[in-house]
């Protein structure tokens, strides 16, 4: 098995085609078959079912896909280490939800930046089964997420308690109607919200990310709850107003890396993102008081 056959596998379970696999990895169809043929002789079972239609996932095709995407992700991280140029002594990758890249950790990655100049930083962006997946192959150092979940060899530390609030364009809305926008910020909030909103049936619109709810109220109107640390420059600026009389809700927020292995660059990195937090805190808690 070599990196290349990993490609095509994954080219051809993308694209459902051997043909369209091909063009993706700029080799010819009957190379595409022949890489193909390979894999499936290694492991003794057919990867794919073939057909006029193109191509389609097996069973153990399917149990295969998940193994080839952490073979490549770790071979290109690999490749990302051994390749560093000299002035880097080594790189860190860090993911997280989109909304906690949002004013929060850019301030942590110049921090990182200014105090380790000698560490290359790769930056992603992810939901929380991808972010614990790659922690958990090794291919991610650090993730923050809203919704861990626990794993043998991974560390789970709370940091700090994002707070919602339910934000719109319009500043005499008191009530959620159909536009109303449900952010999916994952089982927690919704224990919360179904607890706030009891009679609330189904909303009609839903949106997976913060940044897309957003989106969907500034174009059209409606509500949605985000973090208020996200909604504070569209409050300031007149655009979004807070909804009078909701509720605030609270959102646990996590840094998930490994617990063997420890790398004196991630401690590092730790130490700076809990500083950054509670630098945070001191300046809410002083605005507060």
């Amino acid at each position: 098995m070599d990196i290349d056959q990993i490609k095509t596998f994954l080219a051809v379970a993308a694209h459902g085609s051997f043909l369209e696999a091909a063009t993706q990895v700029h080799v010819t169809q009957s190379t595409v078959s022949a890489r193909i043929q390979s894999l499936e002789q290694q492991f003794g079972t057919r990867l794919f079912v073939r057909n006029r239609a193109g191509a389609s996932l097996t069973h153990a095709g399917e149990r295969f896909l998940r193994h080839a995407k952490t073979l490549l992700l770790t071979y290109e991280q690999a490749r990302h280490e051994v390749g560093l140029p000299s002035r880097f002594r080594a790189s860190l990758t860090l993911g997280a939800r989109i909304a906690l890249w949002d004013s929060l950790l850019p301030r942590w990655i110049g921090r990182l930046h200014s105090r380790m100049p000698d560490i290359s930083l790769n930056t992603e962006i992810g939901f929380e089964e991808d972010l614990m997946r790659r922690v958990i192959a090794g291919t991610m150092d650090l993730a923050l997420m809203y919704n861990p979940r626990q794993a043998a060899g991974i560390e789970v530390e709370y940091l700090f308690d994002e707070t919602l609030i339910l934000v719109g364009p319009d500043p005499e809305r008191r009530t959620l109607d159909d536009s109303y926008v449900y952010i999916n910020w994952g089982p927690t909030f919704f224990a919360q919200h179904r607890q706030a909103y009891p009679e609330l049936e189904r909303p009609a619109q839903t949106a997976n990310i913060g940044w897309l709810g957003l989106q969907l109220i500034l174009a059209n109107g409606g509500t949605c709850f985000v973090p208020e640390r996200v909604a504070t420059s569209y409050l300031e600026g007149g655009c979004l107003h807070r909804v009078h009389g909701s509720p605030s809700l609270r959102l646990p927020t996590y840094v998930v890396y490994p617990t063997v292995g420890g790398r004196s660059v991630v401690e590092a990195a730790l130490e700076a993102l809990r500083a950054l937090i509670a630098e945070e805190q001191g300046e809410s808690a002083e605005m507060t008081d």
